[in-house]
């Protein structure tokens, strides 16, 4: 009984590899997500790399936004989301101290625009996007999720944005807007360009992922257990905190497959209430 439930299972997973290789993916780079490129290093920057299937039925986007302080880094298509069945968004955008933290944000919801309206070019249902990122890339994902006004400007209604799953994110104010204020990296604060200031109970399905407290940066665990507890408190109806114990900052590759897990619960919980 054992060896022929062994070899069906064996059987269903190749079935399921061979189904998955059927479906073709391509990835196109360099697209401008702005109207107005006359700014070198802003056309320069705000750019973004594709990765999507070629044929079926349209798929859930992850719009996914690089760590690297607001101040470095480049734009990634992250190697475990690609061929999942998922359309892949790799957001470049504009860096601190060229730029401040608030135009940095901007650049963020211009890129969301644009996917919204592109999106079935690239077999992605614009219904089903999801916002992720990892440190940096986390941050802004949060602030565009609870701060309506950034895609509301871009003419995105942020109740359209089906989830926000943020790997790492700053919930207080971001240090590198501190330092624009001349405030020290390990003062707390909590302003206008924090996530936390801008808890509601009517932003999207929120799932926050950190490392282990003990390792992580400057208390960032505390933070998004903070933002958890906030979001409770003001009524919100989907949230989730995750810590990976044992991983420190730099914990994308446990979060990827929660990532999928949770696009997946996500959208299934939207179908069940419709």
């Amino acid at each position: 009984m054992m060896r022929t439930l062994l070899l069906l299972c064996f059987k269903l997973i190749a079935g399921s590899f061979c189904l998955a290789q059927e479906v073709a993916y391509e990835t196109v780079e360099n697209i401008s997500y702005i109207d107005d490129t006359t700014d070198n290093y802003q056309a320069q920057q705000c750019q973004m790399d594709i990765h999507y299937p070629t044929s079926g039925a349209l798929k859930p986007v992850v719009i996914w936004y690089h760590g690297g302080g607001l101040t470095g880094g480049r734009r990634e298509i992250p190697t475990f989301l690609k061929n999942k069945g998922l359309v892949v968004v790799g957001v470049g955008y504009r860096f601190a101290p060229k730029v401040r933290v608030h135009d940095i944000i901007e650049d963020a919801a211009k890129a969301v625009s644009y996917v919204m309206h592109h999106a079935d070019k690239y077999h992605g249902d614009k219904r089903k996007i999801f916002l992720s990122g990892h440190s940096a890339g986390g941050y802004l994902t949060l602030m565009m999720g609870l701060n309506k006004t950034f895609l509301e400007r871009e003419k995105v209604d942020v109740g359209e944005i089906a989830g926000i799953i943020s790997f790492s994110g700053q919930a207080i104010t971001h240090f590198t807007a501190r330092q624009e204020a001349g405030i020290p990296e390990k003062q707390p604060t909590i302003g206008e360009l924090a996530p936390l200031y801008w808890v509601r109970k009517d932003a999207p399905p929120i799932v926050l992922l950190t490392g282990d407290r003990e390792l992580e940066m400057l208390g960032r665990y505390e933070e998004n257990a903070y933002l958890k507890r906030m979001l409770l408190l003001v009524g919100h109806p989907n949230v989730q905190l995750i810590e990976f114990e044992g991983y420190g900052h730099d914990m994308t590759y446990p979060g990827f497959p929660i990532l999928v897990s949770a696009i997946k619960r996500i959208l299934s919980e939207r179908e069940e209430l419709q």
